[in-house]
Order: structure tokens, then sequence, then C-alpha cells
């Protein structure tokens, strides 16, 4: 604790400004008296020139005398000196001193002068000295109303610092409630992933017990079909001839059997009953009939059991439009400036080029619909337990799949606005989910080194592919899934087989890979800042795309093929959108416009009529 006298103390700014106070005293005494020190010689000089003065006027009054005693004791006393000397040495004298009297009188006059000089100086500096005596006093109550508002200020400066150790020691308390509170969550993740485990664990023994009665009752319906089958070949049938229901005279009519009646009784009863050597058209035509309903049952059963996998009736997909030649984008037709609540990450087109899907770092999915060059907003997917990393559609444009930062995928239905299910199983975030080539398998990749396929009917992981460094972006094609990595590398992978096919090293890391519809050719935007067109027929990179001013802003940004694959589409970390033709290998259009911040992803609607890019800046912009 500071003590009064210390320079910490309460006392310590008053010796300050005593100080200061006593400082300004000394140079104004010592600026005071610098203009005193001329003055006061001459004036001291003046009363010497005076005194001396006075003693020589008193000279000049005894001389007179003393001279003419002197000259009447050498006149008597000498006679070597003149007469004519005697007389005129006191007129001599007389005007050597009217002379001194006049010189003495100009320096008497001068010096008056210089009195007078000076006194007006003196008053001039008086008048000085009183008015910086006033400001002094005003500088003064100024002092003393600062020095009141200074202990006004102390004194709420101490009251701040006792609120300030208050909300110290408060602070001190949550953050120690906010460790346990911590721990506490950790302990409940480490609980949530065991039963999510679990869960996933007793999905996969129920889907395996589900396919096993599947299979136990397909092979039930079999045999049951073909024990029908073979009945009903055997099977007799009886016709009554009925001569009036014809017009021969003569019909047929099909008996109905008995419950109670066997195989056996049957078959006995159509021997006793028929010895002819034919069988008529209505029993052939009801073993005929018979047997299209039994297969046609068969494949009802088939056709329901496929249903049962996805858990809703199957649906026609739509039809896609097919894009002969794409149209290169030149204006923006529409700009939304805060589509989402924070960045946006992923865009993407369903297959009728009418519905849009954006996912952002808000953990939400809008839907827009595509009507007359403007955006309009459809739905809203709720649900998402992280920051949306890439969206995608199915083939039929039904769902919706996205990747996580929740270390999950999450897939939805359109028209609902709850997640339909949650494919987890990674350790890390998810940075890309995407369909296969049907609605039923999805390919995830993630940050944790894998790769992983999912049977969406069951919600299960049916494989798991470990690899050496983060993916960041995947593509599927028919049999084969293609992985972008963060170690520069491009792997191909068999979904047949179990290992890699092929490894293409490429310059930078890996951010995005787009298939063409063909794929025949892949298109990998890197790091590096180049777009790299690869021919997958010969394995091998056939074109490079460099710009001046294009530069890949993150390790997610994205880059896509036109639909017809005439040209490649990627944004810039200024906000702008670079096309380059694939075939010429040059720069085609730079579109400069909306975006203030880098572009994110950009997409291609499948008729080739538009294109959506969005950025960082949580816009969202349809170009035509």
């Amino acid at each position: 604790m500071a003590g009064p006298g210390s320079p910490g103390g309460p006392c310590a700014p008053a010796a300050v400004w005593k100080r200061h106070i006593v400082r300004q005293l000394r140079h104004r005494d010592r600026t005071q008296k610098a203009l005193f020190l001329e003055l006061v010689p001459a004036y001291n000089h003046l009363l010497e020139k005076a005194e001396l003065l006075a003693k020589f006027s008193e000279k000049l009054k005894l001389e007179p005398e003393d001279v003419a005693c002197t000259q009447n004791q050498d006149s008597w006393g000498e006679f070597s000196e003149p007469v004519s000397d005697q007389v005129s040495s006191p007129a001599s004298l007389r005007a050597k001193w009217q002379e001194e009297e006049k010189g003495l009188q100009l320096v008497c006059g001068e010096m008056a002068y210089q009195v007078v000089k000076k006194s007006a100086a003196l008053d001039t500096l008086q008048s000085q000295l009183e008015e910086r005596q006033g400001r002094l006093e005003a500088l003064q109550a100024c002092v003393v109303q600062l020095q009141e508002a200074r202990a006004q200020q102390f004194r709420q400066l101490e009251e701040r610092q006792a609120e300030n150790t208050a909300q110290r020691e408060a602070y001190q308390a949550l953050l120690e409630q906010a460790a346990h509170q911590e721990a506490a969550l950790r302990r409940l993740q480490e609980e949530a992933r065991d039963l999510l485990e679990r869960l996933v664990q007793r999905k996969a023994r129920a889907a395996a017990e589900c396919n096993l009665r599947n299979e136990r009752r397909e092979r039930a319906n079999q045999a049951r079909v073909s024990q029908e089958l073979k009945r009903a070949a055997k099977r007799t049938v009886s016709i009554s001839e009925i001569p009036d229901t014809l017009e021969g005279g003569t019909g047929d009519q099909i008996v109905p059997l008995a419950p109670a009646e066997t195989p056996e009784s049957l078959e006995s009863e159509t021997c006793e009953k028929w010895k002819r050597s034919f069988r008529s058209a209505s029993a052939t035509s009801l073993t005929l009939s018979r047997c299209v309903d039994v297969v046609k049952g068969l494949l009802d059963f088939k056709k329901r059991r496929g249903h049962s996998v996805g858990g809703a009736p199957e649906q026609w997909y739509q039809s896609i439009p097919v894009c002969v030649s794409a149209q290169i984008p030149t204006q923006a037709q529409d700009v939304l400036q805060d589509a989402h609540l924070s960045e946006v990450n992923a865009v993407c087109f369903g297959p009728n080029s009418s519905l849009l899907a954006t996912g952002g770092a808000d953990r939400l999915i809008h839907l827009w619909n595509v009507v007359g060059g403007r955006l309009e907003a459809n739905q809203t997917l709720e649900g998402a337990g992280g920051s949306i990393t890439s969206v995608d559609f199915d083939p039929s444009g039904s769902q919706v799949l996205a990747g996580t930062y929740n270390q999950a995928a999450q897939l939805w239905k359109v028209g609902e606005t709850q997640s339909k299910e949650t494919l987890s199983g990674h350790k890390d975030k998810v940075t890309a989910a995407r369909f296969k080539l049907t609605r039923h398998q999805a390919v995830t990749g993630s940050r944790d080194r894998t790769v992983k396929e999912w049977d969406l009917g069951r919600a299960f992981c049916s494989r798991t592919i470990n690899v050496l460094s983060y993916c960041n972006d995947v593509v599927c094609g028919d049999h084969i899934i293609i992985s972008g990595h963060n170690d520069q590398k491009i792997r191909f992978w068999d979904s047949r087989g179990p290992h890699c096919i092929q490894v293409i090293p490429v310059q930078g890391r890996v951010t995005s890979l787009s298939l063409s519809h063909d794929q025949l050719h892949l298109l990998s935007c890197s790091r590096d800042n180049t777009l790299k067109v690869i021919d997958l027929r010969i394995s091998n990179v056939r074109q490079v795309f460099r710009a001046d001013g294009f530069k890949c802003s993150s390790d997610w940004t994205k880059a896509v093929f036109s639909p017809d694959r005439s040209y490649a589409l990627a944004g810039s970390s200024d906000g702008a959108l670079y096309i380059w033709d694939v075939d010429t290998g040059k720069l085609e259009s730079s579109l400069q416009g909306p975006h203030c911040t880098a572009v994110n992803a950009v997409a291609w609607c499948f008729s080739g009529n538009h294109v959506v890019s969005v950025d960082q800046g949580r816009k969202v912009v349809l170009w035509h």
C-alpha cells in the first residue's frame, strides 16, 4: 500500500502542481529581474554622477577664494612670475568650469531622459505584471476547479477499481464454471459418441436382420409361387355343357373348387369325369391368367421390397434438360445482398435447373426458385449441426445432401424442413458430400483423412477408405470415386475394389473437383491459382488455366465445368468470375460486379442458361 508521501500515493499529485507553481514563480522572477538589470546600474551610475557633480560644485565655490589667496602669497613671496598670469588664471578656470558645467548639465539631461524612459518601461512592466497576476489568479481558480474534478475522478476511479475487482472475481468464477461445464460437455459428447456408435451398430444389425427376413420371405414366396405353378399345371377344371349359352348349342362352365376338397380328390374326380382327348379353351385361359397373376404378384413383392429400402415409394426421375451449347454469362440478373446470416460456402442447381440450393456458415440451407431471371425463396432446411461445407441434389431432385462441420453429413427431403437422416461416423468436419448416380448411395470426404460410402436407405456406412491426407472434395462416376486432397494429389478409387487404382499429382492443394457429364474429363482447382483439365482416357493433364488477377481464396473454393464441357468457371478472391475456353485454353471472359469479397463457390445450371455465385459477404448472385 503506497503512503501519502510516496509517488504513487494520493498526495503525490498535490506536490507535483506545487512544484509546477514554484517553477512558474521562479521563471517570472528571472524574466522580470532581467528587465531591471539594465535600469538599476544606470540609475546607480546616475546617482554617482550627481554626487560627483555636487562635489565639483562645492569645489568650484571654494576654489576662487583659495586661488586668490594663493596668488597673493605667490606675488609677495616670488618675483619671477609675471603679473599677466596672475590676472588671467581665474578667467580661464571659470571658462573651464563653465564648460565642465555645461557638459555635466548635458549628462544630467541625458540621464534624466534615461530615467523617464526607464520609468515608462517600468510602468509597462508593472502593467504586464498586473496582467500576469490576474492571469495567475484565473489559473489558480482553474487549478482549484481541476483539483476538485480530479478528486471526483479519483473517487470514481476507486469505485471503478472496486467494480473491476468484483467483476474479475465473477469472471474467475465463470471461468471455473465454464471449465466444469466443458468437462461435462466432453463427457456428454463421449457418451453421445458411444450412443451413436451403438445406434449405428444396432441399425446395422437391424438392417442385416431385415435383409435376412426379406430374403427368407422372398425365398418362401418363390417356393409358394413354384408350388402354385406346379398345382396349376396339374389341376384340371370340370366343364359342364349348357346348350343354350352359346351359338353352337354347347358351352363351358367353370366349376369352382370347394375349400374342403383336396388336390387328390379333385384329381380323381377329374379323371373320372374327363375322358376327352382335348382340353377346353376356358381351362387353358384360367391356367394362363393364374400364372400371370402369380408372376405379377412376385414382381409387385420385389417392387415393394425395393421400396422398403428407401423408406418411401420410388419416384420417377424428373426429366433433365439437355444442354446443347452453354451460354456464357455477361451480366448479373439478380443480387441477394443478405441471402444468409453469415458466409455462404456452397451452391448447387437441381436437375431441372429451376431449383437452387445454397448453404452457409449459419447452418441453414436455402432453396430458391429461378423464375424469370429472379431468385425467389422457396424453403429453408434446418437442423444442420454445424456450418455447411457442400450441398448436392440427388438425380431425381427430391433430396438434398450436405456436409457439415459437425463431423457428419445430413440428408433432407425437398418439402420437409427437418433433416431426414444424419450420416455420422467421421471424426472431423465433413468437407464434401455427393450423391452417386443413384439416390440411394452417397460418398463423403472429411478432414479426418477418410472417404466413406453410404447406403442411404439404411443410413449405414458401407465402406471406409483411409487416405494419407485431408480430403477437400469428391466426385463420383459409374464405378469410380475421385477425391482431391491437401497433399496436392488426386486419387481414384474403384467402387468394386478396396484399393486406390491411380494417383495424379498436381501443384498446389486441391480445393475442388468437377466431372464432366460424359465422365471423360475432370476439372480441378488448386491453391497455386490454377485450374487443370485432366483427360481421364489418358490420365494426364490436358490444359492448365491461369489469369492475371485470379487467386484461389481458400481451401474450399469451387470451380465447375459448363454442362457441355466447353468452358471452365471459377471465382477469385477479388470477387470476379473467370471463364476459360476448354478447347483453346484462353481466358474467355472476366466478370466484375456485385461481389466485393472472395467468391467461395459457383454453379452452372444443367440447361446452360444461368450461373450462380456465392461469396464470403453473404451474397448470392444470379448471372445470365
